[in-house]
């Protein structure tokens, strides 16, 4: 089956790479000519485990093509993927201007009766909005809401392997429902995990997911500043909170607060949704407040350590993407740390194993960038952990203490032992934990 994808972003390019492994003929397309010629060469715009051998291995079986042609993806096509960006606007919602446009190209361009499967998130109505705008076309469209549930750092595996697949369609959709199934039927062979909706369920369920997890992150860094106040172990308590089947142990640990594409965005967009229809979602906007609150956690301690005057201070800064395996900055937490570093006058040298270009990219020459974790510490007068890079899960301590100035650690994601470091003659703070 032919199938066009709209788009190369981060959703785009996996799910089309992972289509087009399952034996579809996929044609992506973008507008970026630089990507496009990038990509036909097996070049991946995007750090993602596995992604550069599906690709290579799908262009080499012409399975996989780019393009930066509308008409020739969609030519053929019995599903054509929206998979553009919905950034958010100024009042939190989600910016819909390109997915309008390459609704009323295809509306423009469709010769035969295909399925328009919206891929992006998008808030509730726009399904039928979508509809609205493809009545006029000559062949027959049908619009499905199609939400992706990808993790950065795991997307291939989430894909092959999926918990659901959430497909939102009219009842009388037939022609839609049989080109779905058939689209994901190699990755439900062993159990069947799509789950039929309606378009509004669809699009609210992924605002919902989303949201859901990042209240259990807020939640559970509010418990980590009373755990500090009152002397408990944030570790204890999720292990204890954890052990409960009906909770689980997942996105319950403390940290410097979520970030990435998905998260902050969506969270946004429900509150915003819930304004619109005159629902105020309290315990989103709560999530919201107390991630905005702990962005500030890991300047607050090293003042906290310091003083307010962080100039002549060396701080060595390891991990930017906002999670490992991922060259992913948006929104990450590392991202205002070193703002507001930099306004207070410290110098500050970095390391991450993939997000250096893209850091860079931001602060250009205002920051070094070291060329591992240890020469970044080199130095310090502290050393602040913000993502939880494997290579920097058990590092060399004995060496560390030899070559950095101060032996002030902040352990932003608690995967180190404090009291292992304080032995060594650190200076040991993690988050939910009292020094």
């Amino acid at each position: 089956m032919k199938i066009a994808m709209i788009g190369t972003g981060y959703v785009g390019l996996v799910s089309g790479a992972c289509f087009a492994e399952t034996g579809q003929n996929v044609v992506c397309v973008d507008t970026d000519l630089d990507k496009i010629r990038a990509l036909r060469r097996g070049e991946s715009p995007i750090f993602e485990p596995g992604l550069p051998e599906l690709l290579e291995r799908n262009l080499k079986a012409h399975r996989l093509s780019f393009t930066p042609h509308l008409e020739e993806a969609i030519d053929g096509s019995a599903a054509i993927f929206l998979a553009v960006g919905t950034p958010s606007k100024m009042d939190g919602g989600a910016n819909l201007s390109g997915i309008i446009e390459i609704a009323e190209a295809v509306r423009d361009t469709a010769r035969e009766e295909c399925v328009l499967v919206i891929k992006s998130t998008v808030p509730v109505g726009t399904n039928a909005r979508i509809e609205r705008i493809v009545e006029g076309a000559r062949a027959k469209i049908h619009v499905a809401s199609n939400p992706e549930f990808l993790k950065e750092g795991a997307a291939i595996g989430d894909f092959m392997r999926p918990d659901r697949i959430v497909i939102g369609l009219r009842q009388n959709a037939r022609f839609a429902r049989d080109v779905l199934t058939r689209l994901y039927h190699p990755v439900t062979l062993q159990k069947n995990r799509i789950v039929w909706t309606s378009p509004e369920s669809a699009e609210l369920s992924k605002y919902v997911s989303n949201t859901m997890l990042a209240m259990r992150i807020s939640f559970m860094n509010e418990i980590a500043s009373l755990s500090e106040s009152v002397g408990a172990n944030i570790h204890e308590i999720r292990r204890c909170v954890g052990s409960d089947t009906r909770i689980g142990p997942k996105f319950l640990y403390a940290g410097p607060g979520y970030g990435g594409s998905c998260f902050p965005k969506d969270v946004r967009a429900l509150i915003r949704m819930g304004h619109d229809h005159g629902i105020d979602l309290e315990l989103a906007a709560a999530t919201e407040r107390v991630n905005h609150r702990q962005r500030s956690v890991l300047s607050r301690k090293l003042r906290n350590h310091f003083g307010d005057d962080l100039r002549q201070k060396r701080i060595a800064v390891w991990g930017l993407s906002f999670k490992p395996n991922t060259d992913d900055i948006r929104e990450s937490p590392a991202i205002p740390f070193i703002e507001n570093l930099r306004a207070e006058g410290a110098s500050i040298v970095v390391h991450d194993p993939e997000a250096m270009p893209a850091t860079h990219a931001l602060f250009g020459d205002t920051i070094e960038y070291a060329i591992d974790a240890y020469h970044a510490a080199q130095g310090a007068d502290a050393l602040i952990l913000i993502t939880e890079w494997r290579p920097y899960q058990n590092p060399n301590f004995r060496y560390l203490i030899d070559v950095m100035r101060g032996r002030y650690l902040l352990d932003g994601r608690n995967i180190w032992s404090g009291y292992r470091l304080e032995e060594l003659g650190f200076i040991y703070e993690g988050i939910g934990v009292k020094r």
